[in-house]
């Protein structure tokens, strides 16, 4: 059996933010699932092996009656699984806040106020958060701070924190419309006006070796590569874990290839990033 999480706590402490966040990091959620389909949901585990080796399951109040049993169900399969329970608590002000942020009841206030229902859960959760093994208080957090915290705790230790595509583009097609920075070779000389070269993309050699010799490209190469590294490593610290840089020139098939190929191999070693290549107009006529 892989790893199975079971994640609960407060309402309003970030119990979508967290889901969200494990999905990111290629586990199998379940989200508002009752205590009495933990046992079904481990048998399944189990029997799939490697096709669900991370399993976490959003267990809370929102299943009301059925909510209780979730103490005893968890301790009953703890024997033998390996299974931790995380309980998401947050400060009473914060939670009246996050609620009356949204303009959501609470799902226990029933016909009382909003911090009535806020210690009916309190109450309810108590022998549950005595017991979770790893308590987070998200009072602090922001949702981008919280799904980091979550990287830090549940992720691989080979996942990357971050990737970036880098894909060359053709501007004449349009610029990509996904593209989070975008850069324009078109400084540099077209090898479409070397007979020679015109047959060739920055994929083949000698078109790689013409555009890098260029005037300015070994620069704009080692200036864009040092300045794109602290910009990967402030993606990782706010939790954006997919960005793209598009390279362009007028087709997308010379200098915008040969750049970007040259640039990954430049941030292939960033700490915490994995590089992505992809040539979107290559191939076009």
């Amino acid at each position: 059996m892989g790893e199975v999480l079971i994640v609960t706590g407060m309402s309003g402490a970030g119990r979508s933010t967290v889901a969200n966040a494990l999905e990111d990091l290629d586990w199998y959620v379940v989200d508002n699932l009752p205590p009495q389909m933990l046992r079904p949901l481990l048998d399944l585990s189990g029997r799939l092996g490697d096709h669900l080796p991370r399993v976490a399951a959003v267990v809370d109040v929102r299943g009301r009656d059925l909510f209780a049993e979730l103490p005893a169900e968890a301790q009953a399969i703890r024997d033998g699984n390996n299974l931790r329970v995380v309980f998401l608590d947050a400060s009473d002000d914060v939670l009246v806040q996050r609620f009356e942020s949204v303009r959501r009841p609470h799902p226990l206030q029933g016909n009382g106020t909003l911090v009535d229902g806020i210690r009916r859960e309190r109450e309810m959760l108590a022998p549950l958060r005595e017991s979770a093994d790893l308590v987070i208080d998200t009072s602090r957090f922001n949702i981008h701070q919280l799904a980091t915290r979550v990287g830090e705790l549940f992720a691989d230790a080979d996942t990357p924190a971050h990737i970036v595509t880098l894909q060359s583009f053709g501007f004449k097609y349009g610029v990509p419309t996904d593209a989070d920075i975008v850069a324009d070779m078109r400084f540099l000389p077209n090898p479409f006006w070397i007979d020679e070269l015109r047959g060739h993309t920055g994929e083949d050699a000698e078109v790689s070796r013409y555009v890098l010799k260029q005037e300015g490209a070994a620069e704009f190469l080692e200036a864009y590569a040092a300045a794109l590294k602290p910009v990967l490593a402030g993606y990782q610290r706010e939790n954006k874990r997919h960005s793209t840089v598009a390279i362009g020139c007028t087709g997308g098939k010379h200098r915008s290839v040969a750049m970007t190929i040259a640039l990954a191999e430049r941030l292939k070693d960033v700490p915490g990033v994995a590089v992505r290549l992809r040539h979107r107009d290559l191939g076009r006529e």
